[in-house]
């Protein structure tokens, strides 16, 4: 078998080439080998990578076992809790681009041969799948798994109650002692997050795509079990190059139907309808907002996680997993798509049990007869909007509201704060979509200041997006954005905004007449960052209901 990796490895004209390999430590016998990359995204900053040295480690053991030769580089990775409620969070979604654009660059300056993706977290892992499709080389993932959730005053807690509780404790609804001692034990060591955020979602949906070993998603970053698949993967990744199974042949259309539809089971962070999309984009596979809602109302919600009710990513493992889960929706699932394993999906998934039938409800008894995510459109959002449904309070899934306008997350954090917002208010926030952030950035603050200060009958809606940790409802995404020219950007303090969630409908209750007159006379503002890489971004990336994916 003729392999990529023997362009700079193999012939008279390629001494030089392997002359710098040997400088780095390679034998005469590891150049006789198929070059595998082990695409690392470990630093020392986020939670979720602090552990994947190790992982690497076990991977590079695998791949030598199995006959190929490992080198291991590493990408960037942003940690979304820090750079959360302030500027840095404009950086987070841009990130997920520039890691796709370094792996590629990375693998194709060095003709590997395949890749393991050792990564964890909010746009590492999506910016690696997108990598994966445009590169269609062999590839598998080991993703880092889930944070355990912290315990206080006899409560399992999370990064989300964090959150919460400091807009409580700005308001003096609990004490600042009470504060500092739950923020020593919410997020008690490495891993993703321990809710169904954004990170253990796309864990989740890597496995449902069949990009990862089962069980990947949900096993906890401290069991030895993710050391043991780890090195599990590193064998398998050798086989699938000899077998030239490459990531396109398990990253079909059907795959990704799958992955929506295990999402939509989950009730899993409305970041997906930005990830998904963007990775079948670099398989050539066109994913429009209709698919999500047309297998919304087919795919019931299971699973009642954090931030919407009481159970962790540790419970939906010990429950199952989500092959289990699978196991629920299977008469729903394409089950002939090809995994990692070599398997077919339902083959993976067809010994599957679930074992807290608490955690993992059956088709018969869901929580919820629609999945987690809905799609509204309306004269706010003629492109579309996202909304978590599934942690949306009943009372609030129709709602009509009375606009408050802000232009930024840090003015209605501020309002928010100082009492300016009351029930039966619509906090809309604009000029944070992808060109106009730019960036797009996540507006947990916002909604966790509205939670922490007990506001139940209060809506935000954004162009930008909801952090993974949002409930409530809180509706995003909104497009056209409001920096070019979208509704959003003329809707003006004591509008009412109609929001109807079972019927899809997001409207401005305005005349289609005075709608027009506003847009006539509106002009853009100035773009908040004039240099630099967000500079770059902000020109060339596109509308959050097509991905935000970044034109060629």
């Amino acid at each position: 078998m003729k392999f990529r990796s023997e362009i700079v490895r193999v012939g008279v004209e390629r001494t030089p080439h392997r002359g710098l390999f040997k400088a780095a430590g390679l034998s005469d016998e590891d150049l006789k080998k198929p070059l595998i990359a082990v695409v690392n995204s470990w630093n020392e900053i986020v939670p979720g990578h602090i552990h994947l040295n190790r992982l690497a480690e076990a991977v590079k053991g695998g791949i030598y076992e199995a006959g190929g030769t490992p080198l291991e580089f590493n990408t960037i990775a942003i940690c979304d809790g820090i750079a959360m409620a302030h500027p840095g969070m404009r950086n987070s979604l841009p990130s997920r681009d520039l890691i796709a654009d370094s792996v590629e660059l990375m693998i194709n300056a060095h003709c590997f041969d395949a890749m393991v993706c050792v990564c964890g977290c909010d746009k590492i892992i999506p910016g690696m799948l997108m990598a994966a499709c445009r590169l269609n080389l062999p590839t598998i993932f080991v993703t880092g798994g889930p944070m355990l959730p912290g315990w206080f005053k006899g409560e399992w807690v999370g990064l989300s109650h964090l959150f919460e509780a400091a807009a409580a404790a700005e308001k003096g609804k609990i004490s600042f002692d009470e504060l500092k001692k739950l923020e020593d034990c919410a997020c008690p060591g490495a891993g993703s997050c321990s809710g169904l955020y954004t990170a253990n979602t796309m864990q989740c949906l890597t496995e449902a795509l069949g990009m990862s070993l089962p069980y990947s998603g949900t096993t906890p970053a401290i069991h030895s079990d993710k050391v043991k698949m780890a090195k599990e993967a590193g064998r398998k990744i050798v086989w699938l190059l000899k077998n030239n199974i490459t990531a396109r042949k398990i990253m079909t259309k059907e795959a990704f139907e799958n992955a929506i539809m295990v999402d939509m089971a989950l009730g899993g962070s409305t970041n997906t309808i930005l990830h998904l999309p963007a990775i079948a984009y670099e398989a050539e596979i066109e994913l429009p907002l209709e698919k999500f809602d047309e297998l919304s109302r087919k795919i019931p919600h299971l699973t009642n996680l954090n931030p919407a009710g009481p159970y962790y990513v540790k419970d939906l493992h010990e429950a199952g997993g989500i092959p289990a889960l699978m196991k629920q929706i299977s008469n729903h699932l394409h089950l002939n798509c090809l995994t990692v394993t070599g398997k077919t999906l339902g083959e993976n998934i067809k010994d599957a049990v679930v074992y807290r039938e608490e955690v993992i409800h059956s088709i018969e008894n869901p929580i919820h007869k629609e999945g987690g995510i809905a799609i509204l459109k309306g004269s706010l959002a003629p492109e579309g909007a996202v909304v978590k449904q599934s942690a949306v309070n009943p009372e609030m899934l129709k709602f009509t509201g009375t606009a408050k306008v802000y232009d930024c997350e840090e003015d209605a954090v501020k309002a928010i704060i100082e009492g300016k917002i009351s029930d039966g208010d619509v906090v809309v926030i604009r000029y944070e979509g992808p060109k106009g952030g730019p960036g797009m950035r996540e507006m947990l603050g916002a909604t966790s200041a509205i939670k922490g200060l007990g506001l139940e009958k209060v809506a935000l809606i954004t162009d930008g997006r909801f952090s993974g940790a949002t409930r409530g409802p809180c509706i995003g995404h909104v497009s056209p954005e409001a920096m070019v020219g979208g509704p959003i950007a003329i809707v003006k303090d004591e509008d009412k905004i109609e929001i109807d969630i079972p019927k899809r409908k997001l409207n401005l209750q305005v005349s289609k007449e005075e709608i027009a007159e506003r847009l006539k006379k509106w002009e853009p503002p100035k773009p908040k960052i004039v240099k630099g890489y967000l500079s770059r971004y902000s020109k060339i990336v596109g509308s959050a209901s097509k991905g935000a994916t970044l034109s060629s």
